[in-house]
């Protein structure tokens, strides 16, 4: 039974210190590490800057936080803190900036999910450049880390929508003198261990999961093996070898034992050290059990609520990692494809922590993470994982060698489910149909049955969402999406079991448009096979190519990176209009100009299979 928990009292001193009189309130006249963030500062593990200043701070550091600075003024949030001991670290925020900041047509957001109010303009264009540049100008002695996910996506040359161009890694462009990529909790450890043993920062360059810019590329540790691609100036020239070098960056990042990357830009070289091949359960659950308020900084107190932490406040992440590959996607570059699963005990340790919270009403938001169903799902022989580079372990078909069974996972939910304190559990999280779905629409199994059943009997909250992406079976190759014949056995399923327990709940589908490989016939298509299913659509994005992803390779170059043929792909603002439009058939603004469309491609029949023989 649900009873409300008893409120708890914190103290200013129970979060990273944000400003000089909260260092005097620790008594701390200086400190080891600041760290700059171009979100709001909430102390929850969902945060990245949280999560890093909370692992230093166990390791005896003096931590504090600069959220959101202002780059605009005489740029006293830099310096208000003084010259920490050890380094400077600097993220963007949860996201990139320029993805926060831009639509997919390069219109001008006017919220950020991750500021007091959801107020846009916190937060400058390529924040992470921004931020490190100033800092290097007033301290130009001091070491300058980078991380997160702007880092991590921009770690080698990549393709820049916002400036219709290539850049090189953002290490050239910022001036930081290392990059961590990736999750970062483990490396910032490593690093802080070597500097409290006196090791000096310029002399760490055998780091795991680190990046750095050097005129001499050093040995490097003997178990490495090292691959130089195209250089940054290469890549400029020639289209195909920048998509070239992408696929060896793509398969090395889905490696257990990865490669190091050295490529050539400018009169140096940009260097990428390896990803940790694996991490300890303990080092898995090790940032959930970290002192935590799951609070936002009370500097906030009078300014409104923080959108991106209403949406996640009593939600919990039980892994990292994905290995669905989908070429849109930036999951696998930041967090690799091998899944890494919290311990059942460490969940349910945090979903105590929740039900505790002063403000809970009963109900967690989400229990997944990059994906909602991918919980303790590894290899069955892990020496065949040791040595396959292939980006997703599920497409074009589920590996054989992947352990697909959801009972760890129905085990999970049915434990936590009967905690008390709690009224309703919900899966906020996608799922992958493909993992309990085979190609003919029904479940591989019985525990595949008994997952799904579960799922829409206990953990949907009236509307469930998935993402089919599209209804083309060529488009959904190239996205690396299972056929659109899965999602419709999933809606029979979904309906089926709804009507046995007695719910009346609906199935949203997600879709994109304007992405690599999209037509007006294709666009056209999926309007006619949701128009049947009787959907109205309403969960739908213009695609955005974002860095480091296959997708945003094919949009630039034109070019497949694993195939090395052209790809078309709809680059004008009035063919991606269009093709958005498709998704809102039904509208009567929309009619004139579908049909008109149709027509110049002469296809009459779609035009009446959606409007009519009367159009």
């Amino acid at each position: 039974m649900y009873s409300k928990p008893k409120p708890v009292n914190y103290k200013l001193t129970d979060w990273l210190p944000t400003s000089a009189k909260e260092l005097e309130l620790r008594g701390w006249e200086s400190v080891d590490v600041i760290l700059f963030s171009g979100d709001a500062y909430v102390d929850h593990p969902s945060f990245g800057a949280a999560v890093i200043g909370r692992m230093m701070e166990k390791q005896g550091l003096r931590v504090a936080i600069v959220p959101q600075p202002n780059w605009r003024d005489d740029l006293r949030d830099f310096r208000k803190l003084g010259r920490p001991a050890l380094f400077f670290g600097v993220t963007s925020g949860s996201m990139d900036s320029m993805i926060n900041h831009y639509t997919a047509l390069l219109r001008k957001r006017s919220d950020d999910a991750y500021s007091p109010e959801g107020k846009a303009g916190n937060r400058p264009d390529y924040a992470a450049t921004v931020y490190c540049r100033i800092l290097k100008k007033l301290y130009p002695d001091v070491p300058v880390v980078l991380g997160g996910i702007e880092a991590s996506l921009r770690r080698l040359t990549h393709y820049d929508y916002w400036s219709d161009s290539l850049k090189p890694s953002v290490l050239a462009d910022s001036g930081a003198d290392m990059l961590i990529y990736g999750m970062g909790e483990k490396p910032v450890t490593e690093l802080i261990t070597l500097l409290k043993k006196g090791v000096p920062f310029s002399s760490v360059k055998n780091l795991h999961q680190t990046a750095f810019v050097s005129e001499k590329i050093p040995k490097g540790n003997k178990e490495w093996r090292t691959i130089t691609i195209v250089s940054h100036e290469e890549s400029l020239k020639d289209k195909k070898e920048f998509a070239k070098s992408f696929k060896i960056i793509e398969e090395e990042s889905n490696r257990r034992y990865s490669a190091r990357i050295i490529q050539p830009t400018g009169n140096k070289n940009v260097i990428v050290n390896p990803p940790y091949p694996f991490l300890s359960q303990e080092e898995i659950d090790e940032p959930y059990d970290l002192p935590y308020t799951r609070l936002p900084h009370p500097r906030y107190m009078d300014k409104g609520d923080i959108p991106a932490y209403e949406m996640i406040r009593h939600s919990i992440n039980i892994h990292r990692g994905c290995f669905g590959g989908c070429s849109f996607c930036t999951i696998s570059a930041h967090q690799g494809k091998f899944v890494q699963s919290r311990s059942e005990e460490s969940i349910m340790k945090e979903l105590n922590a929740v039900i505790r919270m002063e403000n809970f009403s009963g109900h967690i938001t989400d229990l997944g993470g990059p994906s909602a169903n991918m919980y303790r799902m590894q290899g069955i022989d892990q020496s065949i994982c040791d040595t396959c580079r292939k980006p997703s372990c599920i497409y074009p078909v589920v590996c054989k060698n992947l352990d697909i069974n959801h009972k760890p996972l129905l085990d999970l939910y049915r434990k936590a489910r009967i905690s008390d304190g709690l009224k309703k559990i919900t899966i906020g999280s996608g799922i992958r149909y493909d993992l309990f779905l085979g190609k003919d629409g029904n479940p591989l199994n019985r525990m595949a049955r008994d997952y799904f059943r579960d799922l829409v009997k206990h953990h949907v909250s009236g509307r469930m969402k998935v993402a089919p992406e599209h209804t083309d079976d060529e488009v959904l190759k190239i996205m690396r999406k299972p056929s659109f014949s899965q999602f419709i056995k999933l809606n029979e399923h979904f309906e089926r079991i709804n009507a046995e327990v007695g719910l009346n709940q609906q199935l949203i589908p997600y879709f994109i448009s304007g992405h690599p490989g999209t037509t007006t016939e294709s666009m056209a298509g999926l309007a006619v096979a949701t128009k049947k299913l009787q959907f109205r659509l309403e969960q739908v994005q213009d695609f955005t190519p974002t860095p480091m992803t296959l997708s945003s390779v094919i949009y630039y170059s034109g070019i497949h990176p694993y195939t090395l043929k052209k790809v078309r792909t709809p680059l004008s603002r009035e063919e991606k209009l269009l093709q958005r439009n498709f998704f809102f058939w039904y509208k009567k603004e929309n009619k004139g100009m579908l049909i008109s469309a149709l027509k110049k491609i002469r296809r009459d029949d779609l035009i009446t299979q959606l409007f009519g023989r009367k159009f």
